[in-house]
């Protein structure tokens, strides 16, 4: 393969990368790693005097108000032991509305006025923190002149301690609220949903007759897809480094077609690079358990187990940081776009969902017989009610301009919100809108025909891979979350929307119990109501058929093919009535959220077309100038000769090379005529309807001209070449 030096470089740094990093898991068993780094509730008990612990522990347990004086005892227990791990640092760790992690250090040193220091951390210190709430996106809550704002421990998230070669440091969870008390993260509305959820939920478990109900949380399990590429290959590409996806790149000959990538035997230097990032999550106390190979070429993913949805986030964050981190220790970059490879499977994160607590379990368990748990059914068709009612709410916050290349894509869920049930739960649904459920479809079993091989239980249902919202067994599957987003904010929503719709139910229930109707009567007529009125949701079908695109308009759901579009519905009358009743986010809060989230599209979309203007002047067009002055010399020289030169492909080249440059020149053209607008939304539309066209036709044009110039004169790495060398 004749290729230009700088690739040829790239193409043999890869190829004779050689693992030199290991972890010593024969000496270190992963049950003694995991929670090395964290305090936790152990280390509490161990080291906090016995009533500090106790209110510690109610303050957790209860969602109550914390004492000054367990604060102080806290912060000195979780200060002797982070200097006993070598903690130089302590840092009040929070989540912006950037999406990403933010953090501020403060040394533990303290001049002690005698020429010396000592070591100090108050309570005070513990608590509260101070930040600058102007430069991070605040959606016109604060301006640059009103820079105040503070971060608040958050006590039910663990602190821990991240490792670096030359020290290491106390991280403590924190909300982030502006100086007028109004959230600028994305912590502080999943605390508040998740109290509104178990305000709820226990109002319904009460009318079921539970007396001992311990605080109900929702709990989490995100899983996340990632690519990995050659760092060499990272680094010789502008629109990888800058934007995160390849803005050009022509498909290869072989792709993902022969399904060999899924599941595959995992190569030697991922696996490497997953065993140390395993490692490291499992100091964190971030419970891993599932590794494999995606669809795409160098795709993989990692998966958790279910906790409670607060940590969840947290340790989500923490699973990028470090996935990105440990890449390239082991000469990878880790690419979470969600869709950084035109022509194959992007990346998504699939966001699993339920709630529960110790003493009545999980709450969407329906057990053996579902048509009989009157208390399962409730808890299931609140679910279905909130995701019916703010399908627009949940596509919005999922919604940006790199996860809109990938919903809908014939490779991930469609932008239409529905909701798989499985054959089971959809029967009894459909026996619900015609009066009361009697009867469950059985599971079953599975005769293998291989006598050696065992008889296998079957489930009442299949999976549905094409749809957005799954339930799975005992759990919702949001599958439309994408690989580079927190899942803050559509966990919030979750917890908000569904508070909201048991609440409703509630209501109804008790006003009927009130008037004397027994509990079972009154039950049947919520859940027959609510399942003729959502039914249009629920779906169990082919979600990439044209068939169901059609069915879903006719049933009047709602289809926002991009974010400019769906992001009306975060300040939708429902949705700011339900966020303000349950008091998770004011009007005002959501307001912000949805600027933000016009904004940060539209930089996004005019990051990618600088870039496009920059690599097709400084990189595409010079090479294929050489080229076509190469071809228009041959034919010089063929016809002074004698010989009749063949110009088709010359002809060929220039008409492309024609049609670069006056593409290009539309779009600089395009670009330096629109100022940026006052109103966000029609700056936002002007990028996804005018911008992104041009851009798309660029790629084309280059894309074309790839697979006609010369290998050895191309200027950048090959599609081939970053996914199909590891």
């Amino acid at each position: 393969m004749s290729v230009s030096p700088a690739r040829q470089s790239a193409i043999f740094a890869a190829s004779n990368y050689r693992v030199t990093t290991t972890v010593a898991f024969n000496e270190s068993h992963t049950a003694a790693l995991f929670g090395k780094n964290v305090f936790t509730d152990a280390l509490m008990q161990a080291r906090l005097p016995k009533a500090i612990y106790k209110s510690l522990r109610k303050t957790i347990e209860t969602v109550s108000t914390l004492e000054p004086a367990t604060a102080d005892a806290v912060a000195t227990a979780i200060k002797d032991w982070a200097l006993e791990r070598g903690a130089t640092h302590y840092a009040h760790v929070f989540q912006p509305l950037t999406g990403l992690t933010a953090e501020k250090h403060d040394s533990f040193l303290e001049p002690d006025g005698k020429g010396g220091a000592v070591a100090e951390f108050s309570g005070k210190q513990l608590i509260q923190g101070e930040s600058d709430a102007s430069s991070l996106p605040s959606g016109g809550i604060r301006v640059t002149f009103e820079a105040r704002g503070y971060t608040a421990w958050d006590v039910t998230s663990p602190c821990y301690i991240v490792e670096n070669p030359n020290g290491a440091t106390l991280c403590i969870p924190t909300a982030f609220v502006s100086w007028t008390g109004e959230s600028l993260d994305l912590k502080t509305p999943i605390l508040r949903s998740s109290e509104a959820l178990d305000e709820q939920a226990r109002r319904i478990l009460k009318l079921f007759g539970h007396t001992n109900i311990p605080l109900i949380t929702p709990t989490a399990g995100p899983e996340q897809e990632y690519f990995l590429i050659d760092r060499n290959f990272f680094l010789a590409r502008p629109d990888l480094m800058t934007a995160g996806r390849t803005l050009f790149g022509a498909k290869p000959p072989k792709g993902q077609e022969f399904a060999d990538q899924y599941y595959g035997v995992i190569p030697e230097r991922v696996l490497a690079y997953m065993h140390e990032c395993e490692a490291e999550l499992y100091k964190l106390g971030v419970p891993v358990k599932t590794r494999h190979n995606e669809v795409a070429p160098s795709q993989y993913e990692v998966a958790p187990v279910y906790e409670n949805a607060n940590v969840a986030a947290d340790h989500q964050q923490l699973t990028m940081i470090v996935l990105k981190r440990t890449a390239r220790k082991y000469g990878f970059e880790c690419l979470l776009h969600e869709k950084p490879f035109s022509g194959v499977n992007g990346s998504g994160k699939h966001l699993n969902w339920s709630l529960g607590n110790s003493v009545q379990g999980n709450l969407l368990e329906p057990g053996a017989t579902p048509h009989e748990n009157m208390q399962f059914l409730v808890f299931c068709a609140a679910v279905i009610r909130a995701v019916h009612r703010h399908s627009g709410l949940l596509r919005a916050l999922v919604g940006s301009a790199s996860n809109d290349h990938r919903l809908g894509a014939g490779e991930a869920p469609p932008a239409i919100i529905s909701i798989f049930l499985g054959a089971q739960l959809a029967d009894l649904f459909e026996q619900l809108k015609n009066g009361r459920a009697k009867t469950s479809q059985k599971p079953g079993t599975l005769q293998l025909g291989v006598d050696s091989l065992p008889i296998l239980p079957r489930d009442t249902g299949d999976r549905n891979r094409t749809s957005p919202f799954a339930f799975t067994g005992n759990k919702f599957e949001f599958r439309a979350v994408g690989s580079n987003q927190s899942i803050g904010a559509p966990l919030a929503a979750l917890n908000t929307i569904v508070a909201g719709s048991l609440s409703r139910i509630a209501d109804s229930l008790e006003k009927s119990i009130a008037d004397g109707k027994k509990l079972e009567d009154a039950v049947a007529e919520v859940l027959t109501q609510i399942a003729k009125e959502n039914s249009a949701v629920i779906f169990n079908g082919n979600g990439y058929s044209p068939e169901w695109h059609r069915e879903a308009e006719r049933l009047g759901l709602l289809n926002f093919k991009n974010t400019p579009d769906a992001a009306a519905c975060m300040v939708a009358p429902d949705t700011v009535e339900c966020f303000e009743r349950m008091k998770v986010l004011t009007k005002r809060e959501l307001e912000s959220r949805r600027e933000i989230a016009l904004e940060q599209y539209c930089k996004a979309v005019n990051v990618e077309s600088r870039i496009v203007v920059e690599m097709v002047n400084t990189k595409y067009i010079p090479v294929v100038l050489r080229y076509q002055t190469d071809l228009a010399q041959n034919a010089i020289a063929l016809k002074a000769a004698g010989c009749a030169p063949d110009t088709l492909l010359l002809d060929r080249v220039t008409k492309l090379l024609r049609e670069l440059q006056a593409e290009v020149e539309k779009l600089t053209d395009l670009r330096g005529r629109h100022a940026i607008a006052a109103d966000k939304l029609a700056e936002a539309r002007h990028y996804c309807h005018d911008i992104l066209p041009l851009l798309n036709s660029i790629r084309q044009i280059v894309d074309t001209l790839e697979t006609v110039c010369p290998d050895d004169t191309w200027p950048v790495p090959t599609y081939e070449e970053m996914l199909f060398i590891k």
